[in-house]
């Protein structure tokens, strides 16, 4: 058992999804580009919004004095 993890044909995530795209090494990193953009503006538009109420942020412990 190695320590990287790209040994013994194991890359992890990322290597799947980049042998999975379609395209030559440009066209895989402008899909590569599209698709982290397209999550973090799902993450922004819809995923944060709807958390931001369930985050204890407005709740201190400090008192005003």
């Amino acid at each position: 058992m190695s320590l990287v993890p790209w040994v013994n044909g194991r890359d992890g995530m990322y290597g799947w999804i980049w042998r999975h795209l379609p395209g030559n090494a440009l066209v895989k990193l402008l899909l590569s580009l599209v698709l982290v953009m397209a999550v973090v503006y799902v993450l922004f538009q819809y995923v944060f919004p709807w958390a931001e109420p369930l985050l204890p942020f407005n709740d201190v412990t400090v008192d005003n004095q």
